[in-house]
């Protein structure tokens, strides 16, 4: 078993899924990767399966039904923890979240609990995003900084690093948010706490393959949540330690 864990969730990820294992299991650093698959109906799922059984570094977690982002990671995260994994991380699987960055990631996390991956730290580094896309994300960034105070320039971000410590730290049963919120949340947990939080530049690539799984329902979620983080903190805009 390697230190390192990259969790994956996929829902209808055939056309991505092998060539992002095939990537991960490339890489300069020795990785595991756990595949969280919500039934995909497109047989995503299966794919995994097969390609846990060439391969021993990946395993897969079915779930039945897709009930939300959140919910996979944290299914995905209870099972690193019992598996004892020190680095844990969340990666898309439509290549949007570039494999290359995962040792940069895991430099950065020899000194630090979490590691955030930043489109915006430095400068703006999307590809192929419409403008209003990009306005309303980093608009998101500018929202959650004002009302919880966390100094991150791209919270709803889901490329990131856990140290193991962290997640132990979070009663992940506790954690309520599902969609961009729930990026939002762990790390506001973790802030608040007095833990320490990095941001590594990244670039992020709008898939090719697929569907994105924005909805106004998600967006809806994400701006009510960071009230209720600021109501969680005691209505402070910095760490309570």
């Amino acid at each position: 078993m390697n230190p390192t864990l990259i969790i994956v969730p996929t829902y209808n990820e055939r056309e991505n899924l092998p060539r992002m294992a095939a990537k991960l299991l490339s890489l300069p650093v020795a990785v595991d990767v756990l595949v969280v698959d919500d039934n995909s109906p497109d047989g995503t799922g299966k794919l995994a399966d097969d390609l846990a059984a060439k391969h021993p570094q990946i395993h897969v977690l079915h779930r039945s039904e897709k009930n939300g982002l959140g919910r996979a990671y944290i299914a995905g995260f209870k099972w690193a923890l019992e598996k004892s994994y020190e680095f844990v991380f969340e990666m898309d699987c439509d290549f949007s979240h570039d494999p290359e960055a995962i040792p940069s990631f895991l430099t950065a996390a020899q000194n630090t609990d979490l590691v955030l991956g930043s489109r915006y730290s430095g400068g703006v580094r999307v590809v192929n995003w419409p403008l209003k896309r990009l306005i309303l994300s980093r608009s998101a960034g500018i929202y959650v900084w004002l009302i919880t105070g966390m100094p991150f320039t791209d919270p709803t971000g889901g490329y990131k690093c856990f140290r193991r410590r962290a997640l132990q730290a979070i009663t992940l049963d506790a954690v309520r948010s599902n969609g961009y919120s729930f990026q939002i949340e762990m790390t506001h947990r973790l802030w608040r706490d007095g833990f320490n939080v990095t941001e590594v530049p990244i670039t992020f690539t709008e898939r090719v393959e697929g569907t994105s799984k924005l909805s106004r329902g998600i967006v809806t979620e994400a701006f009510w949540m960071v009230w209720w983080l600021w109501l969680q903190n005691g209505c402070r805009r910095w760490p309570r330690k």
